[in-house]
């Protein structure tokens, strides 16, 4: 599988998109409005909820 982000790339736009607030991070959704950001989070990611976990642990510093 050929990928086009780092997993910087996607923490970032999982961040972007948590911060927008209109945004649903839910799996279906973010599938369809953003295939290339799925698609590099499951190759990065065990799972959908292990990338939005990462995410949301590195800014909080933990």
């Amino acid at each position: 599988m050929e990928v086009s982000m780092s997993v910087e790339e996607v923490m970032n736009q999982i961040s972007e998109l948590k911060q927008r607030g209109g945004e649903q991070l839910r799996k279906k959704q973010i599938k369809k409005s953003h295939p290339e950001l799925m698609k590099n989070a499951l190759y990065h990611f065990p799972n959908w909820e292990a990338a939005i976990e990462t995410t949301e642990a590195r800014k909080t510093g933990s």
